[in-house]
Order: C-alpha cells, then sequence, then structure tokens
C-alpha cells in the first residue's frame, strides 16, 4: 500500500491496508519522500541520499523506522507510521522520476515479498485531465502511478474521500470515476468502517495531515461545508467522502488518469515537472520553489 501523493496519503492508504488485512491479505504500508512544506520547507522530493536513519534498498527505496528523517532532522509521514505499526515502512524515492520510482517499487516488492502495488490517492487528485480550478499537487501522483504501472508486480489505484484535499471537487472526482467507468477501469467501491475510522484518526492527528481526517469526518456522518488549511481551501464533507473507488489502471491509463502517461517516461522529477507545465499544468513543486523564493 503506497500513499502515491506523498505527505499524508499514507495514512490513507492505512485505511486500505486495514481492509486488505480484514480480508487475510498481508501488507506492507508505504509512500513517497515528498513532504508538505509545513512539515519539510525543502521544495521537492528527498532523493535518498537525504534519508537519514533507513534501511536502503537500492537506491530508490529505503525501509523507514520512527527515527528516519531528512538531513534536517524531520521526520517523514511513513515514520509516524512506522512509530504507529511498529514495523518499518516503505519510502519511494521519486526524484528519479518515473523510472527511478519505478526502480524502488520493485526492489521494495523483492524485499517484502509484494505480489501488488496499491496506489492510494486521498482526494481524487490523481485522477485530474490538468484544468480543474483547485488542482494543486498533480506531479507526485503522476509519477508514481506511471511507476505503479510499470513495475514488476500488479498494480491497483484507489482513490479515497473524494475532494477530501480541497483540489477537485466531489463533482470533479465523480465526473472522472464516471470516465474510469467508460473506459471499463472502474473496478470497485468500499467505504470505511468506523474501527477503521477511529484508527486513521489516530494516524491523521499523529502525521499533521488534514485530508485523512476529513474523510474521517466523512465516515463518521458529518455532512456540509468545512475549511482546511488554515481556510485557505474547503471541502464538502458528506457520505461519498467515505468511499474509496477502485481501479485497473492497466485497462486505460489514458482515459483514467492522463497526466501519468505525460510523464512516464521523463528520467527525473524536473523533466516531469516541465512536461506537465508544457502541458498547461501547474504543479506542487512550482509552487514549492515559489515559496522557497519568496522565504530567502
Amino acid at each position: 500500500m503506497l500513499g502515491a501523493g506523498g505527505g499524508g496519503d499514507v495514512v490513507g492508504a492505512l485505511a486500505l491496508a486495514r481492509l486488505c488485512e480484514g480480508l487475510g491479505t498481508e501488507f506492507a504500508l508505504g509512500g513517497v519522500a515528498w513532504e508538505r512544506m509545513p512539515i519539510d520547507p525543502y521544495p521537492g522530493p528527498r532523493p535518498a541520499d537525504q534519508i537519514s536513519g533507513g534501511r536502503p534498498l537500492g537506491d530508490r527505496a529505503v525501509l523507514a523506522g520512527p527515527g528516519t528523517s531528512t538531513p534536517e532532522g524531520v521526520r517523514f509521514s511513513e515514520s509516524l507510521m512506522a512509530e504507529h505499526l511498529g514495523t518499518e515502512t516503505v519510502l519511494i524515492d521519486v526524484s528519479a522520476g518515473a523510472p527511478g520510482a519505478r526502480e524502488g517499487m520493485d526492489a521494495a516488492c523483492e524485499e517484502l515479498g509484494c505480489d501488488l502495488v496499491l496506489c492510494a490517492d486521498v482526494g481524487g487528485d490523481i485522477l485530474a485531465v490538468g484544468d480543474e480550478p483547485g488542482l494543486a499537487s498533480p506531479l507526485c501522483d503522476a509519477v508514481m502511478l506511471a511507476a505503479g504501472c510499470a513495475a514488476r508486480a500488479d498494480v491497483v489505484l484507489a482513490v479515497i474521500g473524494a475532494g477530501c484535499d480541497g483540489e477537485l471537487t466531489v463533482a470533479e472526482v465523480l465526473g472522472r470515476v464516471a470516465a474510469g467507468a467508460r473506459a471499463g477501469a472502474w473496478t470497485g467501491t468500499w467505504s470505511m468502517a468506523a474501527e477503521i475510522a477511529d484508527e486513521v484518526e489516530v494516524a491523521a492527528r499523529a502525521s499533521y495531515t488534514e485530508a485523512s481526517m476529513q474523510v474521517v469526518r466523512c465516515a463518521r456522518g458529518e455532512m456540509g461545508r468545512a475549511p482546511i488549511r488554515g481556510g485557505r481551501s474547503h471541502v464538502e464533507l458528506g457520505p461519498v467522502g467515505a468511499l474509496t473507488f477502485f481501479f485497473d489502471p492497466s485497462v486505460a491509463l489514458d482515459e483514467l488518469a492522463p497526466l501519468a502517461p505525460l510523464v512516464a517516461d521523463e528520467p527525473d522529477v524536473e523533466s516531469a515537472r516541465a512536461a506537465l507545465a508544457h502541458a498547461g499544468v501547474h504543479s506542487e513543486l512550482d509552487y514549492e520553489r515559489r515559496r522557497a523564493a519568496e522565504a530567502t
């Protein structure tokens, strides 16, 4: 189970890990070495050689423990999840683009004995076409999904908490789900159980992720418009936010998540950023670099 969007997406992946566990399937949890700027002010993803206190898996993945951090001592969300679970979690290095992330996934799957990669996205922006007004972080999602589709293991895409990250609206996410259905890629839907919501709340508070907390609120029956990120964004709470939509991206990736093919062959995250920019899509890397420049 890999949180595809970096930061707190690993918390959403935990919910799906517990679903699989309840079905009798063992899991390993992980995500991307790319924290949100309020947590880590470094702009962009952390390459593997900037991950301290972990166990390297080749050049593009690290097994993280509770103390795994950036060189400055900032712990990754995956480190906090390792502490919560009492076991190592996976950190994927996306600095070398989708080819490097695929290498990291393959190394992690070989080490941990995994035959399936589940890429989990909280909010649904991984399905974006690129012109949505609220879209803010398409790059990491696109790189990770492209990597998963090229990995040796099978891949499943899971979108949990439609609209709960304040980027795409619920209606926009459902429109993309419908596109996936028309393409034959939508394979099923699941709603978060109360006991899983309780654990996700604990994990979300520990990692300071607001998006997964909104999924918990939806699972508990809250409804209405709610502010997140200090009021800079809003989400629509409701039953749809408690759902997870599953897809087979190998069926029709172009129709399901059209930004992923744009970055699939780019050799590093900068080239992937430029490919999105060429298509008129601004990314979180653009934003983080601008924020870092302003801070200096």
